[in-house]
């Protein structure tokens, strides 16, 4: 059975940095594209960034990029998600995500099977 379990969420003020991990178990981590996603109160989740089973392809949403990156370290099963130069509007929950057999990198929620637990990220102005 495939668990994600995200860890390094917190609380930062404007302008600061987080770094997000998901450890991956269950099946051959390497094989597979991984995403971070993110739910605000109220709204739905949205892509943020995905990248590609080697980390040789990364995508980013419009209103992360340059700020965020992700990467994955394989010979650790883990995906990471560096965030910079945080805003009060990138405050919310996120998830880490391991993609469908076949689906390439997606960036929508329905090429992911498995969804971790959820960290929460707070930006205070």
């Amino acid at each position: 059975q495939v668990q994600l379990v995200e860890s390094g969420g917190g609380m930062v003020q404007a302008g600061g940095s987080l770094r997000l991990s998901c450890a991956a178990s269950g099946r051959t981590f390497s094989s597979y594209a991984m995403g971070w996603f993110r739910q605000a109160p109220g709204k739905e989740r949205e892509f943020v960034a995905a990248i590609n089973w080697s980390g040789g392809s990364t995508y980013y949403s419009d209103s992360v990029k340059g700020r965020f990156t992700i990467s994955r370290d394989n010979a650790k099963n883990t995906v990471y998600l560096q965030m910079n130069s945080l805003k009060p509007e990138d405050t919310a929950v996120y998830y880490c995500a391991e993609g469908k057999p076949g689906y390439g990198t997606p960036i929508s929620t329905n090429g992911y099977d498995y969804w971790g637990q959820g960290t929460q990220v707070t930006v205070s102005s």
